[in-house]
């Protein structure tokens, strides 16, 4: 995997990542490194926030909306079911994706599934194994969450 190990600061930014159908805004907090006064170089893939991935430098504003200012060398792909994600196909996806050399996360009642992978393996080699761990877990989407990458997949 490509995620730049740069030892944190502590720093965090808040993304904005849509809406709630009250119209309020939803924002994701997530680990960063503090490049300029207005950019960061995000350390962790979103689980919610579309178009960046860990290894992105975003410009971000303070109401959250955010602008790639440079690529990083990752996708973000992005699942969720209808209810929880049982632990054991999140081990399943982890042990697969580690296998490209890649990770993923999840919050510890795994009501949604974060994995990082770098670029360089490759748009089908993903998708094909994405679909292989879907194929096996009932009600459950994955897309990827990166911008130049955002489709959807079940």
């Amino acid at each position: 995997m490509t995620l730049d190990p740069q030892p944190l600061t502590g720093t965090h930014i808040r993304l904005l990542a849509g809406q709630a159908t009250s119209g309020r805004p939803v924002h994701e907090v997530l680990p960063a490194r503090a490049v300029e006064s207005d950019l960061f170089e995000l350390a962790g893939s979103p689980g919610m926030a579309l178009g960046c991935a860990a290894g992105d430098v975003l410009r971000v504003a303070d109401d959250g909306h955010f602008e790639i200012v440079e690529h990083g060398e990752n996708l973000c792909v992005q699942a969720a079911g209808r209810g929880q994600l049982s632990p054991e196909s999140f081990f399943e996806l982890r042990e697969a994706v580690s296998r490209l050399g890649g990770m993923a996360e999840a919050p510890p009642n795994v009501r949604f599934i974060v994995v990082t992978v770098a670029r360089t393996v490759g748009i089908p080699v993903i998708e094909r194994v994405m679909d292989a761990w879907a194929a096996g877990v009932d009600e459950v989407e994955w897309w990827f969450g990166k911008g130049d990458h955002a489709e959807a997949s079940a």
